[in-house]
């Protein structure tokens, strides 16, 4: 680790955290090259853990120690930059004292992540929860009963409900998520923030061909469950009540829910009942709710 003192907003070193607000950065990947942003020691702190490599950080000053212990094992240079430069180069006032530039990780493919769920099954039914998913963080809970759970996120616009899904995915005990192609970057530093790094313990892919990539869930032993508000859904608590062992659950995107393609390949249409003239949940908070009630 070295550190490096900059004094200029200018400084080209410092272009990878250049105009990181959520309006400028909304529709894009940020940053350009493989890369993503870790905002915060302790989501930086959970993604070094998760094994991902640090390109540099930029830390005011009063945060230099609380990074330094955690990178101890990364050659990596260390901006350090009064706070009106850390402001002035993100577009917003940084708080929480170091935002890291990470290398984004090689995604698995959608059959490793099922592969994996699966033998976390197998190794919970034996008794054994030793960690196999190498480089994720996770141990299967032994209080679990044996099944396997993956969540799929078809669509969701707003990063902000990407990062709690994560992090409810996470809290629940969900084995993976599939995110689509229209889906929001889990990398997004939002929703990194807004997980609070738990997307760095869930292991997570992009299914590329959706909704065709049911019949692969479907190959694998899953029950494809989608939560709606369509004519014929069952209830959250009758499909607890089917007791599946493998069950893949699909969350629409904010607006519109699920997609008709999307429907049309369900083995179950599910809704959360609703009182008091509320039609429906937030995505995240639906997530949350479904989770629990599947664990």
């Amino acid at each position: 680790m070295e550190l490096i003192e900059i004094a200029s907003a200018d400084d080209a070193r410092l272009d990878d955290y250049r105009g990181l607000t959520d309006t400028a950065l909304r529709a894009v990947s940020e940053p350009a090259g493989g890369l993503y942003i870790a905002e915060s020691a302790k989501v930086i702190e959970r993604a070094v853990a998760a094994r991902h490599r640090p390109r540099s950080v930029m830390v005011q000053r009063r945060w230099v120690d609380g990074i330094r212990s955690l990178l101890v094992e990364h050659d990596v240079p260390v901006y350090v930059v009064p706070d009106e430069v850390a402001e002035s180069v993100t577009g917003f006032a940084v708080h929480r004292g170091a935002i890291a530039s990470m290398h984004r990780p090689t995604l698995p493919s959608v059959a490793d992540i099922v592969a994996d769920a699966s033998l976390v099954l197998l190794l919970e039914g034996i008794g054994d929860h030793t960690n196999v998913c190498d480089p994720k963080t996770r141990v299967p809970d032994s209080s679990q009963r044996s099944r396997s759970r993956i969540a799929i996120l078809e669509g969701l616009a707003d990063h902000a409900n990407v990062g709690s899904a994560m992090r409810n995915a996470a809290a629940l005990g969900v084995d993976a998520v599939l995110v689509t192609p229209t889906c929001s970057d889990p990398l997004y530093r939002r929703s990194v923030r807004v997980s609070m790094g738990t997307v760095f313990q869930v292991p997570w892919t992009r299914i590329p061909e959706w909704p065709a990539g049911i019949d692969e869930l479907k190959d694998a032993g899953y029950v494809v469950a989608g939560m709606t508000l369509g004519e014929g859904a069952i209830t959250l608590d009758e499909l607890v009540a089917e007791d599946h062992e493998k069950l893949a659950l699909v969350f629409g995107t904010e607006g519109d829910g699920i997609t008709p393609a999307t429907d049309r390949l369900l083995d179950r249409r599910v809704t959360i009942p609703m009182t008091g003239g509320v039609d429906s949940l937030n995505v995240a908070a639906a997530t949350a709710v479904t989770f629990y009630a599947t664990r």
